[in-house]
């Protein structure tokens, strides 16, 4: 009974610790190493953007409550046979000031593979209208990416899930 008695004082903090604290910022390079190539040779010929809406917080009954949801935007390589190159991830609150950048350098994405950003329930700095910036290149023509961002989280009982498309912010194409 007294081990149990110990055992039950060690852990007595834990229980009363204070609120999650965000994931460190994810090094992708780290983290999705088995997704990643190396940069291609040939010159940039192609590029594109796009702008993925996000909520990281939604208003629901009337304003009265607000419900937080983790965010996870993904970067589809849509091409079968060629690297994408990721020049930018950016991630804005609802102001359009940016919170934060996951990138420090571009990355090239193996074809058919894909990278993620996760933002957990608690981090609540995008607002109702978070958004990302995803900028992106590749050597020749290339199947235009996939972006996604999926939000998850729950109110009591009841779960919630949705999806919104990224949304091209200028014409893929040579430059």
């Amino acid at each position: 009974m007294l081990t149990g008695l110990a055992v039950a004082m060690l852990l007595c903090p834990l229980a009363i610790a204070g609120p999650a604290v965000a994931q460190p910022k994810v090094n992708l390079e780290q983290a999705f190493a088995d997704s990643l190539t190396a940069m291609p040779k040939e010159e940039l010929a192609v590029s594109g953007g796009f702008y993925v809406p996000a909520y990281s917080s939604v208003a629901m009954s009337q304003g009265k409550l607000r419900v937080d949801f983790s965010v996870t935007l993904s970067v589809h390589n849509a091409s079968e046979t060629q690297a994408l190159v990721v020049k930018r991830i950016a991630y804005f609150d609802t102001a359009g000031k940016q919170v934060e950048s996951y990138l420090k350098a571009p990355v090239a994405i193996k074809p058919l593979a894909t990278i993620s950003i996760f933002i957990p329930t608690d981090d609540v700095r995008g607002g109702t209208g978070a958004n990302f910036i995803v900028d992106w290149a590749a050597a020749s023509e290339i199947a235009e990416p996939v972006v996604e961002a999926l939000m998850v989280g729950g109110v009591a009982n009841a779960h919630y899930a949705f999806i919104s498309q990224g949304r091209p912010t200028r014409t893929a194409g040579k430059k």
